[in-house]
């Protein structure tokens, strides 16, 4: 080999290195960016969807302090929001969620409250438990 194409060899080679450290770097870099844009769009989500659930539900346990029987489409569409947690939340809140569903329906079968009942009631905010410990740990 001629001692001349040594220094060539030697400059294409870190050329090359060079260009493919450059490369990895930034492929390394979008593959970060594109993972945080993830995590942050599915947190978004969940977000979305607990708040769909709070609202719901607090609607659901309002209507259930004076009333006695239920639309059940009202309560599908609840236990629908539900079902959609259990796609990607953990099983503590989907355990939450369902406590809460299920003092709502308990709250259908006690008697109907009067309206200086439901003064006392959100003094003292006892029932509605199940909902304030969703709402608070999500």
């Amino acid at each position: 080999m001629d001692s001349a194409y040594v220094p060539a060899l030697a400059a294409f080679g870190g050329s090359a290195v060079g260009g493919l450290t450059s490369l990895m770097a930034t492929w390394l870099t979008q593959r970060g960016k594109d993972g945080a844009r993830t995590l942050a769009q599915e947190k978004t989500r969940k977000q979305k969807l607990y708040k769909q659930f709070i609202s719901e539900a607090s609607k659901l346990y309002a209507d259930a302090l004076v009333h006695d029987n239920s639309e059940v489409s009202a309560l599908v569409n609840l236990y629908t929001l539900i079902g959609r947690m259990r796609i990607s939340s953990s099983d503590a809140v989907i355990g939450k969620a369902e406590a809460a569903a299920r003092m709502i329906i308990d709250t259908y079968f006690s008697p109907n409250k009067t309206f200086p009942e439901l003064r006392q009631l959100m003094d003292r905010w006892t029932r509605c438990e199940s909902l304030a410990r969703f709402a608070e740990k999500n």
